[in-house]
């Protein structure tokens, strides 16, 4: 059976890491939002989200990401595994369909799909 857990080592965490994926990771353009993905020597993938100040106030900013958290969730048990993967997010806002066609749109050009 498949968890569809989020799990704390899912996460990417820490500026350095980050910013290295920012700067050695290949950039996927889409349309509110950018993915940068970076091969790692894991065995799991690790995701972090952000977001710009301009993104509204603090609510639609965490609900955003949370959207996008609960997505990559559902969306994880068909991604290929070993990637570090920051999302970053422009306005406006978007509902839970919009930002699952956004995720699958950018996971697909990035070739992240198992096959």
């Amino acid at each position: 059976m498949v968890s569809f857990r989020f799990k704390w080592k899912e996460h990417l965490k820490g500026r350095n890491e980050i910013r290295e994926v920012f700067n050695r990771g290949r950039c996927l353009s889409g349309p509110g939002a950018k993915l940068f993905v970076l091969k790692n020597d894991l065995r799991n993938n690790r995701i972090c989200f952000t977001l710009s100040r301009k993104f509204g106030n603090a609510v639609e900013r965490n609900r955003a990401k949370r959207l996008g958290r609960e997505v990559y969730r559902l969306t994880r048990p068909r991604l290929k595994d070993g990637y570090d993967l920051v999302l970053l997010v422009y306005p406006p806002a978007m509902d839970f369909d919009g930002r699952m066609r956004q995720l699958q749109s950018l996971f697909t050009r990035a070739g992240l799909f198992k096959e």
